[in-house]
């Protein structure tokens, strides 16, 4: 009986202990409590003569749960403007968070509307002067087409290069260039021979390259007889421009050819006897290995001129020797006993528009006289 009620005592104060933590008014319900709990035990112990101690004990515990009661009413009471308040708050900051999410969002919208707009301008204009630079180009090319057809050039690419002054374009046309003649490196070899090859495979393989015909089309050979324009001149008979894009010209001025006169392509003929004569003075390529060069040509000291009576230029070949069987015209005709004394001064034998050109050499009446 002693254990029930002690534990029935024990519930009950750990009740009001909680109710008190809960809300602390109820401690004073519980001091009551406990003062009933003393007098009860000094009666029952002492047997003091205090019987009510009981009805004390049940005050104290209604009157902790009235306070606990009325302390919990009482603070929801009062905390329930600092909820309001909180909940205000925090929908104010709810609502301001919305609006500077919003505020981001247009401001985003914004830049990236103006972002697109920058790029749909920046790629009109580049589009703008794409169109610009494509219009130029074509004008370019129309203007660089009239300008060649004016002055008889051909674009073509050079597919190889067979020695200093032939080459072969890439469609397989053998080209040899004309009023020059670069040292042999092919079935012979003269003294700088190879230089020269050298030098205009460098300059020519893979290029573009513009062509000129001056008169003479092919030689006995069936090569094209051309000058080569690294670029399409202004005016072709400019000599800075023939100095600058010319390639015959280039070989003549860095020394790797002589200037070598054939009738009837002269056009260029004295230019290129000016620039032999420059770059032997300077001791340039060839002519460093002595004045006389080392192939032959018209600077050569032992060269004769055929001068054309219709024409006034220089005659075929410069550069040639001097026969012991020859004889020369006023009008500027050459006339030579037979094809031996004839190669002593034109090897490779002359065309019928040469000054030294007799029927009675051309056996096989191709009108090439004494060919090999």
């Amino acid at each position: 009986m002693k254990v029930i009620r002690g534990t029935i005592i024990t519930i009950v104060i750990v009740f009001m202990l909680l109710m008190g933590i809960a809300a602390p008014a109820a401690f004073i319900g519980l001091a009551v409590f406990l003062i009933g709990l003393y007098l009860n035990n000094q009666h029952r112990k002492y047997k003091i003569n205090f019987k009510k101690s009981g009805w004390i004990m049940a005050a104290g515990f209604i009157l902790s749960i009235f306070l606990a009661t009325a302390d919990s009413d009482a603070t929801e009471s009062v905390n329930e403007p600092e909820k309001e308040q909180i909940q205000s708050e925090e929908n104010e900051a709810d609502k301001k968070a919305e609006e500077e999410k919003l505020a981001q969002e247009k401001a985003d919208e914004e830049e990236a509307k103006k972002q697109a707009e920058d790029q749909a301008r920046i790629e009109a204009e580049q589009e703008e002067k794409q169109k610009q630079e494509e219009a130029e180009k074509q004008k370019q090319e129309q203007e660089q087409s009239q300008a060649a057809e004016s002055l008889g050039l051909e674009l073509v690419t050079v597919g190889r290069v067979v020695d200093g002054d032939t080459i072969e374009t890439s469609d397989g046309r053998k080209v040899r260039l004309i009023g020059v003649n670069t040292p042999e490196s092919t079935t012979k070899v003269e003294e700088y021979g190879k230089e020269a090859s050298q030098f205009t495979t460098s300059e020519l393989t893979g290029k573009k390259i513009w062509m000129q015909k001056d008169v003479s089309d092919t030689d006995r050979y069936g090569r094209l007889l051309r000058i080569v324009w690294l670029d399409i001149p202004a005016d072709d008979m400019d000599e800075d421009e023939i100095r600058e894009k010319m390639f015959n010209a280039h070989l003549v001025l860095n020394g790797y050819a002589e200037p070598s006169t054939y009738n009837p392509d002269v056009k260029y003929s004295e230019y290129f006897r000016e620039f032999g004569r420059e770059a032997r003075e300077a001791n340039k390529g060839l002519w460093a290995l002595g004045d006389e060069g080392t192939t032959k040509g018209d600077l050569d000291s032992k060269a004769v001129s055929g001068s054309s009576s219709n024409t006034g230029k220089s005659g075929s070949n410069d550069s040639s020797g001097t026969a012991g069987n020859s004889t020369f015209s006023e009008s500027g005709s050459e006339s030579y006993q037979n094809c031996t004394e004839l190669r002593k001064v034109y090897p490779n034998g002359v065309p019928s528009t040469h000054p030294a050109y007799d029927s009675k050499h051309d056996r096989d009446k191709d009108n090439y006289a004494c060919e090999r």
